[in-house]
């Protein structure tokens, strides 16, 4: 299982239980019979599994049958209704139209592919000065810490306008935050440290804008978003932008290690690495699942009956590799491109940050590659060192040589 315990996998809700790259057999079993499966959440609650890609996306498509609102759960028994309300303010993924529509039109114009080509002079100054400090580290060197962590994490810091001296800090917390082998008290104590340290930070820039995102939308939007709004906002940015970047950066390139072939193809054309992308984003669905919809009223999928007021998952990994939106999906193969997938989920609620994301990757994995003709994994028999029980999926470490 590729350095994973069957234990682990026994304690992990169904959609997040991985064979290395791939969803369980169980999950694919799932998916290629039923469709959709009854389930305990990580919560104690029950739930509806959806796991094929067309009623995936159905569900995503329907944001007034499939609440996005986030209810209180076990692990939240001890925070009152006015926190909670305070700790979903400003959180877009928390909310429906017409809330969600309000908070996004505001953010939607920074995230623009014309917005993004701005960036893309300093991403790649970003990127270069990656590559010589895991060129300083000499091999084996950890591309994680030198690599793919690095380089999204100053993006997103840059963009927001947050120091990036303090991304230990945030980065831990993040890992907290998504570590489902954690108590639900830890890291709600976890939110808690982001929201004060994000309250600070909107505060400095309430008292003087800077040119970053943060001080455009005190300037712009200041009157439309309350204080509480502009720190859930900004942390949500934060985390989103440095987590799932970081995780496919270091995922993407152990694939392409282990697919020398296709690794070559890039290497040899760099106009190769869009649909590479594409595929990689559909293969590695490093996004186990959405948070939980909750059906408003009686609901029919995949010929299953679920009715109002239930808790609805999404597994985005088994809906990616479903055999019936594309041929042999359990293959990497870099020259399709994967139009369709779900990746960056679908509908009002599909990835803000997508742009900024794929062109990332768009200049740092040729960079890569080309400045380490020979890059290799230091210890090709030495299991994967995945992150099991995170919400998104990833690598703690990747140790290479070139």
């Amino acid at each position: 299982m590729d350095g994973q315990k069957m234990t682990y996998a026994q304690e992990l809700p169904l959609q997040m239980r991985r064979n290395g790259f791939d969803p369980v057999e169980e999950l694919a079993k799932a998916r290629d019979g039923e469709g959709v499966v009854r389930m305990e959440t990580p919560f104690g609650l029950p739930a509806y599994l959806v796991c094929r890609h067309d009623d995936v996306r159905q569900v995503l498509s329907d944001p007034a049958r499939f609440s996005s609102a986030l209810r209180p759960f076990r692990g939240f028994d001890e925070v009152d209704t006015d926190e909670l309300a305070t700790m979903r303010a400003g959180n877009l993924i928390g909310f429906d139209p017409p809330e969600h529509t309000r908070l996004r039109r505001m953010l939607t114009p920074e995230f623009t592919m014309r917005r993004m080509r701005r960036l893309e002079p300093r991403i790649t100054e970003i990127v270069q000065a990656a590559l010589d400090d895991l060129e300083r580290a000499g091999t084996p060197a950890d591309l994680v810490a030198h690599f793919a962590l690095p380089v999204p994490s100053l993006v997103i810091c840059e963009l927001l306008g947050v120091p990036y001296a303090d991304r230990a800090a945030f980065q831990e917390r993040s890992v907290r935050m998504l570590d489902t082998s954690l108590p639900m008290e830890q890291r709600v104590a976890a939110q808690r440290e982001d929201r004060a340290y994000m309250a600070g930070l909107v505060s400095r820039a309430q008292a003087d804008p800077g040119q970053d995102m943060l001080g455009m939308l005190i300037r712009e939007h200041g009157d439309d978003l309350s204080t509480d709004e502009l720190i859930g906002i900004a942390g949500l940015l934060l985390l989103a932008g440095h987590e799932t970047t970081s995780n496919m950066l270091a995922l993407g390139t152990l694939a392409l290690l282990r697919h020398p072939d296709q690794l070559a193809t890039i290497r040899k054309d760099p106009a190769q690495i869009e649909p590479a992308i594409e595929e990689l984003l559909r293969w590695l669905s490093i996004v186990q699942s959405l948070p939980p919809r909750t059906t408003t009223t009686e609901v029919e999928i995949a010929g299953h009956t679920i009715p109002a007021g239930s808790l609805v998952m999404l597994s985005l990994p088994a809906a990616n590799r479903d055999p019936a939106f594309i041929d042999d999906p359990d293959i990497l193969d870099i020259t399709r491109g994967a139009a369709g997938h779900v990746a960056f989920g679908h509908g009002v609620h599909h990835c803000l940050g997508a742009p900024l994301a794929r062109m990332e990757m768009r200049i740092a994995f040729p960079a890569l590659l080309q400045r380490f003709p020979g890059l290799a994994l230091a210890d090709p028999d030495e299991p994967a060192d995945f992150r099991i029980f995170s919400l998104v999926y990833g690598l703690n470490s990747l140790p290479v040589t070139w």
